[in-house]
């Protein structure tokens, strides 16, 4: 099937307006032919742990279109058509086997479904697998060599993500989210779906152009709740608004992947290349400007000064988040060095979620609920990177689960009520802690494996702490392991000069 494709002037407003009108006015069946699958995971290059089969969540056929994360596809006139997702909680890079084995399922249902139009990818960014280098680029260029090159491929991308050459060279349209924390995943994708539905409707191949920005930063540090990326991304939505713009994106990157493509960047979709090259080098200028102004947005310290500031609190509940080993973010999870000095400090009326043990967890649930035992708890995962804390524990929960690793215990010890859990999660909404029989208002001080707080917890931290914890994910760039691959940026080469250059996707126009 060979589409011809016409540019034609469109803005991110002319084409929500058109949806009624046109996307909308096709009939099941008559539409163009679209499919979607992709592959998410966030991948620390300095963890030891490995992400395997096991770790991932890999839907396909119906399990995929009634998924609730794409429920959305649904209010769309035209069927998209499932293939694979794969997520998994971030964590090390991903087992050379298990990528190559999702993706030869991800081809073989895309090519059992060609002839197609449009193809939509939704991804994270940040996957890096053994042995090979921009992951997501070998993905799309796979995918563009089984769908043809007249097929249009529009992608979604966390804020978190790195974006490569590779990857503008092989797509038409690319979506990235504006908030961190992450409160717009699912505006993006749509925002991705819609305009590659206007695009097949109006017969459109837009054109991408992006500006890699020398500059790496950790979530924590460029939150768009607090400046300057309060103000940096504000300005996206009005800009989408500009003749021949279909989308507008900036991405921080992600700073713990030791691999040439981790950058901050600005990407931008559209039908107007001039004005897509000037958006894109104006956003590299203001990001590489305010580079300096990127500050962690709460109170931090180490974990003992952290644990002090939550003791002497006149206010409740204080949460400190143990940020080198927040799981969202690609750390282990299995670290116990902030429990081991909560038990020092002797801190009472304390909950803590909670450390990934999947032998202790299995004591307890064959001890049970009333049972006191000695536990050893954390580096069950990475037995190098730290070392367990000896205890007795009191178990006081267990959560009906018929699967091991899903298994999660609550215990006592001393002052501590402990939360333990058999496979790596986060304990970021309040949901978390009231189906472990937990009500997190009602401590002193909760202690989350965290960065910046999720939206739920922020609203009742009071106050908000964040210890500067070691671990995979350490806030402490400027002395992570030596680097072999990543690009000179900013803060490591602090004296770095830079002029932002736009560069056009290979598939532009001629």
């Amino acid at each position: 099937m060979k589409r011809r494709f016409f540019l034609k002037t469109a803005t991110a407003a002319t084409l929500a307006s058109a949806i009624p009108q046109s996307i909308f006015a096709m009939t099941e069946g008559k539409g163009p032919r679209i499919a979607f699958g992709g592959i998410g995971i966030e991948s620390s290059t300095y963890s030891r742990i490995r992400a395997r089969m096991q770790d991932f969540s890999v839907l396909s056929g119906d399990a995929l279109t009634n998924s609730d994360r794409f429920a959305f596809l649904k209010k769309y006139p035209v069927t998209f058509m499932p293939t694979v997702v794969a997520a998994a909680t971030p964590g090390g890079p991903v087992d050379r086997a298990t990528y190559d084995t999702i993706k030869a399922e991800f081809l073989k249902q895309l090519r059992a479904l060609l002839p197609l139009d449009g193809l939509f990818l939704p991804m994270h960014g940040a996957m890096f697998v053994d042995g090979m280098q921009d992951a997501e680029g070998d993905w799309m260029e796979s995918a563009r060599r089984v769908v043809g090159p007249d097929c249009l491929l529009s992608a979604s991308y966390d804020l978190h993500g790195n974006v490569s050459q590779r990857v503008i060279d092989n797509i038409d349209m690319f979506s990235a989210f504006r908030t961190a924390p992450h409160i717009d995943r699912e505006e993006t994708m749509q925002r991705a779906c819609v305009m590659l539905l206007h695009c097949l409707e109006q017969h459109i191949r837009p054109t991408l152009v992006w500006a890699p920005i020398p500059v790496l930063m950790p979530g924590e540090r460029s939150s768009t709740t607090w400046e300057p990326g309060k103000r940096l991304w504000a300005q996206l939505p009005k800009l989408n608004e500009e003749p021949g713009i279909l989308d507008v994106s900036m991405l921080v990157g992600y700073v713990w992947a030791d691999e040439p493509r981790a950058t901050a960047c600005a990407v931008v979709t559209g039908t107007a290349v001039a004005t897509e090259e000037k958006i894109a080098v104006s956003l590299a200028q203001q990001y590489w400007d305010a580079r300096k102004e990127f500050q962690f947005g709460t109170v931090t310290g180490t974990i003992d000064e952290c644990i002090e500031r939550a003791m002497k609190a006149k206010t409740q509940p204080a949460i400190l988040a143990d940020s080198g080993d927040n799981p969202t973010g690609g750390g282990t999870s299995d670290r116990a060095e902030v429990l081991e000095e909560l038990l020092r400090y002797k801190v009472q009326n304390t909950v803590f979620a909670g450390i990934t043990d999947r032998p202790a967890t299995d004591k307890c649930y064959a001890a049970g609920v009333g049972a006191t035992l000695p536990l050893s708890i954390g580096a069950t995962l990475d037995p190098l990177g730290s070392k367990p804390v000896k205890v007795s524990a009191k178990v006081v929960f267990l959560l009906p689960s018929t699967k091991p690793q899903e298994r999660e215990a609550v215990v006592q010890i001393e002052g501590i009520t402990l939360v333990l859990c058999s496979s790596r999660r986060p304990y970021h909404d309040i949901v978390d802690f009231t189906r472990l029989g937990l009500q997190p208002s009602s401590y002193k001080i909760i202690v989350v494996k965290s960065g910046y707080l999720s939206p739920e917890l922020a609203p009742l931290a009071n106050p908000s702490l964040m210890a500067l914890s070691d671990g995979s994910i350490n806030q402490d760039i400027l002395h992570l392991p030596k680097n072999k691959l990543r690009r000179p940026s900013y803060p490591f080469v602090p004296d770095l000069t830079f002029t932002p250059k736009a560069i056009v996707s290979a598939r532009s126009e001629p």
